[in-house]
This record gives structure tokens, sequence and C-alpha cells, in this order.
């Protein structure tokens, strides 16, 4: 999975992020050379690497797909079953066997039940791991991606904060998995 600096450059990424990435790339300036995600990765991290997703031209069933996977490491946290229809919907949609209306109706549906669950006694785990299945159904993959991993990282640190160095670690194995099986 590729992009360009020129593509990252045109989201307007963070300044700490963008100069570590030039340096590790030993770049003055953007330019239109093609750019793994991994190397991204591998620079800055996996929230750079979730963040420069928007840059990638295609592969939205794979981005999607990689977003469903970070809701299901956190799924056995989803107390409200709207959560986990958000999660197999988004697959299905990735698979083109949900519609677009199916996608924003589990959404819809996923976004109240994390509201839900954020009043819940249940805590701050189940809130996160709802919001991660709400993004899985998000409007764009690469959004979807970004958004999900960043909850459930937030689900996996509410549940044990000496889980999140693991949580990093799976995302980004997944991610370079996902990388690795591009045919560019």
């Amino acid at each position: 999975m590729k992009t360009t600096l020129n593509k990252i450059r045109a989201h307007s990424p963070c300044s700490n992020g963008w100069r570590k990435l030039l340096a590790h790339l030993g770049k003055p300036q953007a330019d239109d050379e093609p750019l793994s995600i991994v190397t991204v990765l591998d620079s800055n991290g996996l929230d750079d690497a979730l963040w420069c997703l928007r840059a990638v031209e295609g592969h939205d069933r794979e981005i999607r797909l990689y977003a469903v996977w970070c809701g299901r490491q956190v799924q056995h946290l989803m107390a409200d079953p709207r959560s986990i229809a958000a999660l197999d919907v988004a697959e299905r949609f990735a698979n083109g066997k949900a519609t677009e209306a199916e996608r924003d109706a589990a959404w819809s549906a996923a976004g109240t039940a994390a509201w839900a669950a954020a009043w819940d006694a249940a805590g701050a785990a189940a809130w996160d791991a709802a919001g991660a299945a709400t993004w899985a159904a998000a409007g764009t993959a690469a959004a979807a991606a970004a958004g999900t991993a960043a909850w459930a990282a937030s689900a996996v640190a509410a549940g044990a904060a000496s889980a999140v160095a693991a949580w990093d670690a799976a995302g980004a194995d997944e991610l370079r998995r996902v990388c690795s099986a591009m045919k560019e």
C-alpha cells in the first residue's frame, strides 16, 4: 500500500510527524516518489501510519477490513449487539455484500449504542469498544481505520494500561500483513 509525500502533505500532517518522516527519509521536502505505508509505520509509528491512510488511493476494501480487525480485537467488550452488528455490516460492505445505506444505518445504530455505553455502568472500556464498532462502519475507509484503531486502543488502555504496547504491536503487525498482501 503506497502513497507519496505530496499526497500526505496535501492533508496537512502535524508538523512534528512530518519533520520526523522527512528526516527518516533523508528528504528536505515532499515529492512524488512512491512511499510505502510500512515505511511510515517504521518511521513514525502506528498512529501516523493510520493517519496517512487518507493519502492512499484505492485499497478501500483492505483498509476497511483492517478497521474491522481492530474492532474485533475489542469485540468481547461490546455489550450492545448493535456494535457487533456494525462490525458485521462493515465487513460485508468491504466485501461488496452490503449497501451504503446499510453501512450508514449500522454506523448510526452503533453510534447510539456507544452513547448508551457511555451512561452504562460497564465503564470506559465498553464505551471505547462501542466507539470502535461505530468507526468501523464510518463513511471512508481511511477514517474507519484510523478511528477504529484509536477507539480500540482506548478500550485496551481502559482495560489494562500495560496492554497498550501489546495493542500497538498487534495493530502494527496486522497493518504490515495487510500491506504485504498488496500487489503493486
